[in-house]
């Protein structure tokens, strides 16, 4: 079940809010109820790995409660802390990474057996990351222990933020798990940035996808120059305005029944350097390898120069790897870590981000061109495109293709980069317009642009996001 079908919009959502709010004066009742419609929601694609999640979330609740225990031994409550790692990756690698190293294991060494076909949990990278934030966060003495299963339940599997993010740590909601308000202004919020985020996903991001599943179909003789940037910038547009897209409609579903997730994208589109351009993309899958990883490690407080770029590496490897089991994602993710080194030990990300029009071009166009990665099959496909990219496979630089793109997607292209910046700052600071009429203004188009998306879910009822498959 996705945010946007017809099945979720016009039958679970209104039965989940008409059921929470009977039961919002009971806080036990109310936080059963919405596990209960949570497993349902995770179900209801593939009903045989709620078990998987559920001896997630049963182990991970033992080792709280175990971690608790032990707190003031220090050694004792690290090594638990340890395990409930090892038990987490490991549950991780096996759904997701097993068969990719398996397969290059019998390439590598010409060797002979039969390789598993494991099926992928959706949304396994997400909720495995909440569990250990749960642990880790007892351990550190950020959230207190839920000895209430329930709880904990609710909290790993709640349906707004389950599938793909963002990451919610525990630290954040510890609190509003047994103890929040859901008040109308909360509600009203919700509803907005939900209606924000189903827009974004039905009128941009689907609209941008059918443009670069055209171009990725294509033989790299049949594109130009032009039109492969324009289909990488589209890609890149599409999984930005997929991905936050969900995370808007996940921020709002949470405000409906009273909680505060934090804010996954900050205008990326702004960034000065590539650096800049993570601090505001993704954020919170950014804080948690940060947090729980980075920092660990000793961060950038290393004294040494090789420890700084060996930490960065194995934070970048992390996530590109995190991403998917693929060898496009490994260097994806090393892609960036060799820009920001780069960015860090030249001062260059500095000077950009001093430079603003400068520094945006340079970010962009290398975010454009590492993203390209992640869309190939493999490396080969992504080698490929980048030749008719820089026209090394002798394309040339103009074509019809570029021209059906530009009429065709030329409209959803401009729409995706002015949505994609603070226009409203800018109105209110520059042509001072008034933040009332800014805001009635914003509240008609928005009404108006929910219509047309609705209008798209009665012809498509299934649009799957793109961050599904990671």
């Amino acid at each position: 079940m996705v945010f946007s079908s017809k099945i979720f919009l016009f039958y679970f959502l209104p039965a989940v809010l008409a059921g929470y709010y009977l039961l919002k004066r009971s806080r036990k009742l109310s936080n059963l109820f919405l596990t209960l419609v949570s497993l349902l929601f995770y179900a209801w694609g593939e009903p045989k790995f709620v078990l998987v999640m559920m001896g997630s979330i049963v182990v991970n609740w033992l080792f709280g409660l175990w971690v608790d225990r032990v707190r003031e031994r220090k050694a004792r409550a690290k090594g638990v802390v340890a395990l409930s790692v090892v038990f987490n990756l490991t549950l991780l690698g096996v759904f997701k990474y097993l068969t990719f190293l398996l397969t290059n294991v019998k390439s590598w060494f010409r060797l002979d057996f039969p390789i598993p076909q494991i099926a992928l949990p959706i949304g396994i990278s997400f909720f495995t990351f909440q569990a250990m934030s749960y642990v880790i966060d007892v351990y550190r003495g950020d959230g207190r222990v839920q000895k209430n299963l329930i709880n904990v339940c609710l909290y790993i599997s709640f349906f707004p933020q389950l599938i793909a993010g963002p990451i919610v740590r525990y630290r954040t909601v510890a609190n509003e798990i047994t103890d929040r308000r859901e008040t109308l202004p909360d509600f009203t919020l919700g509803c907005q940035r939900f209606m924000v985020g189903l827009c974004k996903k039905l009128i941009l991001a689907n609209q941008l996808g059918l443009l670069v599943d055209a171009a990725f179909k294509l033989e790299s003789a049949q594109l130009s120059v032009v039109s492969a940037w324009i289909a990488a910038c589209a890609y890149l547009m599409q999984v930005y305005y997929d991905f936050s897209g969900y995370s808007d409609m996940a921020i709002g579903l949470g405000r409906m029944f009273g909680f505060h997730f934090l804010e996954n994208f900050n205008f990326p589109w702004i960034s000065k350097s590539v650096s800049e351009f993570w601090r505001r993309w993704h954020i919170s899958m950014g804080t948690w390898f940060r947090d729980y990883l980075y920092f660990p490690m000793g961060g950038s407080r290393v004294k040494s120069t090789w420890r700084l770029l060996f930490n960065m590496f194995v934070l970048w490897f992390c996530t590109g790897f995190w991403h998917g089991a693929a060898w496009t994602y490994v260097l994806w993710g090393v892609s960036f870590f060799v820009i920001q080194a780069v960015e860090r030990m030249t001062g260059l990300g500095k000077w950009m981000e001093r430079h603003r029009v400068l520094g945006n071009i340079y970010a962009m166009v290398f975010v454009v061109i590492v993203t390209v990665m992640i869309r190939s099959d493999n490396l080969g496909v992504a080698w490929t495109f980048y030749g008719s990219m820089f026209g090394l496979n002798g394309a040339a630089l103009w074509d019809g293709t570029a021209g059906m793109y530009l009429r065709e997607y030329g409209a959803f292209l401009i729409a995706s980069v002015v949505c994609g910046l603070p226009v409203a700052d800018w109105l209110m600071e520059k042509v001072h317009i008034p933040e009332t009429a800014l805001r009635t203004m914003g509240a008609v188009c928005l009404a108006c642009l929910t219509l047309i998306a609705l209008s798209y879910v009665t012809v498509v009822d299934y649009n799957p996001f793109i961050y599904f498959n990671f």
